[in-house]
């Protein structure tokens, strides 16, 4: 038993909606695994992601160890988003599609292992990045990004699977294939004026290449990564992404690179739609994002 959280309780947020947790992730059954840990957990289900961050924050007040959050990226967004900066820690129960968070932490995608990690496991304090206030634990992105997920969501109401969704939603914004023009401003002063059509914030650095790609090595190095991509047509970015699979996209040809600690983005526009962890938000300009050090305290395996 993890003596950390012996004679505590936990407070577990399922998101019902999720990718997995459709398939029948079983609240009673996460309550004795628990159980067999001495651990209470209180069990809340959800039908979606409205009102997962006010039910964390209460659990919060109320003294839970850890807030544990059942479902996908934007769950444990939703559940960080509350225990950040606390010394409550947060548990993730990965039931989503692509459990980014999850994977990058080594956590295991099997729920029922996932729910004994929480209670066996360690906490380790990791980076979260923000913009604008609004916080995100993978990544946030400009362009092309919130595009692909608005169309992305528009295709899943009428009825598509995620990833079908995602293909026809990504198709149709190729179309249109909308270029921004930006400036960038480091925190030594330096300018970067570029025209883009994808801008791509991660939480510390994302693998650029071959089969990792979209992985990340450290989440507690406390610093921001900033892809800006140069491609100009839409035949452009799919020959980068084909030679970012097979190792060949190479910095300062096909992107620029930043690593930062705060980042400001003008845009000439009176709003623009910005990306964080698969969600959009529509935010007023200038964008102001910054790494929070080890802000976050997440329970991973012991002996990670």
């Amino acid at each position: 038993m993890n003596p950390a959280v012996e004679s505590r309780h936990v407070t577990i947020i399922l998101n019902c909606a999720a990718g997995s947790a459709k398939k029948g992730a079983r609240a009673d059954r996460f309550r004795e695994i628990f159980e067999e840990y001495g651990i209470e957990a209180r069990i809340h289900e959800l039908q979606g992601g409205e009102g997962i961050t006010d039910l964390a924050r209460s659990a919060v007040r109320n003294g839970s160890f850890a807030v544990v959050a059942g479902g996908g990226d934007g769950t444990v967004n939703a559940v960080a988003s509350a225990v950040v900066d606390s010394d409550c820690a947060l548990g993730i129960l990965p039931l989503g599609t692509l459990n980014h968070f999850a994977k990058d932490l080594r956590i295991p995608l099997d729920a029922e292992k996932a729910a004994r990690t929480i209670a066996t496991g360690t906490i380790k304090r990791v980076d979260v990045g923000e913009v604008n206030g609004k916080i995100f634990v993978n990544n946030s992105g400009l362009g092309l990004y919130p595009s692909v997920v608005r169309g992305r969501e528009q295709q899943q109401r009428l009825g598509r699977s995620k990833w079908a969704a995602l293909f026809w939603g990504t198709l149709a914004v190729l179309r249109r294939y909308p270029v921004l023009l930006v400036r960038l401003i480091s925190p030594d002063g330096r300018k970067l004026t570029r025209r883009t059509p994808v801008i791509f914030i991660g939480n510390n650095q994302y693998q650029m290449k071959g089969l990792e790609i979209g992985s990340r090595t450290s989440l507690d190095k406390g610093t921001l990564s900033v892809y800006i991509v140069h491609a100009g047509r839409p035949v452009s970015l799919i020959r980068m992404t084909i030679e970012a699979l097979i190792g060949r996209i190479r910095r300062g040809r096909d992107f620029d690179f930043l690593e930062v600690e705060n980042l400001q983005i003008d845009v000439a526009r009176k709003e623009i739609q910005v990306a964080t962890d698969g969600e959009v938000l529509t935010f007023v300009p200038p964008l102001m994002y910054r790494i929070r050090h080890l802000a976050l305290r997440v329970i991973i395996p012991a002996g990670e």
